[in-house]
């Protein structure tokens, strides 16, 4: 499997083996299975044009999941790509006295799951949710995976 990360921002440095690990480990934790999945970390100003241009929304967010093949998809299934905003990890970890890189981790997760078919509109959607997120994070801090 393939994760393919690009880096459109400076906020905070990306190690790119450790998140391709923790990916790799997480969809195998999840049972899903795929060709490749991307990500893309943004700065502010870019998760706020793609949240305007698809979501008719200008304001910030912490991330944002575009599904591309669903699971029937036999070969070279992509996944989808995701869209983290490091400076909305940044500002909320601090606002929060929390670790910026674990936030990030957390939008990947919450990406992912988007990705897989999970959504947070409705209350009851948003509650299984942040259940599956906890599992998730628990299982990458049990697993050391939360590295950078």
């Amino acid at each position: 499997m393939k994760v393919t990360i690009f880096d459109h921002q400076k906020g905070l440095k990306i190690y790119k083996r450790a998140i391709t690990k923790m990916v790799k480990a997480l969809l195998s934790y999840l049972n899903v299975d795929c060709y490749e999945v991307i990500f893309h970390f943004v700065n502010e100003p870019e998760i706020c044009e793609l949240h305007e241009e698809f979501f008719d929304d200008p304001s910030t967010t912490d991330c944002i999941s575009f599904p591309i093949d669903d699971e029937k998809t036999v070969e070279n299934r992509i996944l989808g790509e995701v869209f983290v905003c490091t400076d909305t990890a940044i500002k909320y970890a601090k606002e929060h006295n929390l670790d910026p890189y674990e936030e990030a981790y957390l939008y990947i997760v919450h990406g992912i799951l988007h990705l897989i078919g999970f959504d947070d509109i409705k209350e009851n959607d948003r509650i299984i949710m942040k259940k599956k997120e906890k599992q998730c994070m628990d299982f990458l801090k049990n697993e050391n995976l939360m590295k950078r």
